[in-house]
């Protein structure tokens, strides 16, 4: 108590941050609990009666005809997303730190994060221009070039493409500020003593620059691993159609249209409880691999 009080400044910092997480985190967990009810709107969650069997929407959930192919689309392009995501921020992270001349990096630097802040809709339309089949500037230089027009948003050959695609781009510059801001935080005098001893600049950023941020890149992934499962439905929403459904359509998205459109409240529970044991299990399961090499988070 003692301690506590001589930090009653940063407790009191704190707690705003606490009541936030208590109020929108902590205590709507108890609606999972119309996961296994038949959940009635006009009776509230302690008055619908409890579904039979309990395991009800999470049966009719695994039953569904599009249970494989949900799942499969929805890990094919989460894991797309993980893998081609990861590596840019570092990269351009990297060469933010390395670029001498400060106006030169903090013009590159606000043009670069300045997608993040475009909505998907914004994004769509861009997307639009360059890739529609009549009109995209793309299909226009290709027809110039003598090739033919590419439908690209509404193949299925290009739509994983294009999503993994346009989300890097829109994300890397925001990522890099997480990995430039580690990289300040390494000590000076090891770049001093890398160049003293001879070192090159790719040495340096290999034997100095890259394992200083490596438990910060060990978080991100860790965290990300955690929502494998979200495989971004305000983006698939916007760009996918009936043309693509077969390799666009993830669990959030089918959870929309067959539990919030038809007001099944509890099969899009059941789906998000799901989700969320299955982000739990890859948490724990990439922190204890991770402790391997001294970077966990717990």
């Amino acid at each position: 108590m003692r301690s506590i009080w001589n930090h009653r400044i940063f407790y009191a910092m704190l707690f705003p941050g606490l009541v936030y997480f208590v109020i929108y985190k902590y205590i709507p967990i108890y609606g999972i609990t119309i996961a296994f009810k038949e959940f009635d709107i006009f009776q509230g969650i302690t008055g619908s009666p409890v579904a039979s069997p309990w395991y009800k929407h999470f049966q009719y959930f695994y039953e569904s005809p599009y249970f494989a192919q949900l799942l499969t689309n929805t890990f094919l392009i989460s894991i797309y997303k993980l893998v081609f995501g990861i590596v840019p921020p570092i990269v351009l992270a990297v060469l933010f730190h390395e670029c001498r001349p400060e106006w030169l990096k903090r013009g590159i630097q606000t043009i670069t994060y300045m997608p993040h802040f475009l909505s998907w809709v914004i994004i769509y339309g861009i997307l639009l221009a360059l890739l529609s089949e009549d009109s995209g500037l793309i299909n226009r230089w290709i027809v110039s070039m003598g090739g033919s027009e590419i439908n690209f948003l509404s193949s299925t050959a290009w739509f994983r493409s294009i999503l993994v695609g346009s989300e890097v781009w829109q994300d890397t510059g925001w990522g890099a500020i997480i990995y430039l801001a580690a990289m300040s935080g390494i000590d000076p005098s090891l770049y001093e003593s890398a160049r003293v001893d001879g070192a090159g600049r790719l040495k340096v950023i290999w034997h100095i620059t890259l394992p200083g941020i490596r438990s910060v890149i060990v978080l991100l992934l860790i965290l990300k691993l955690g929502k494998v499962l979200d495989a971004g439905f305000e983006q698939i929403y916007i760009l996918y159609n009936i043309q693509v459904l077969e390799v666009a359509d993830i669990l959030d998205t089918w959870v929309f249209r067959t539990g919030l459109e038809q007001l099944n409240f509890s099969l899009a529970a059941a789906v998000g409880l799901f989700k969320s044991c299955i982000g739990l299990i890859l948490v724990i399961a990439s922190n204890q691999l991770a402790k391997r090499w001294g970077e966990g988070i717990w």
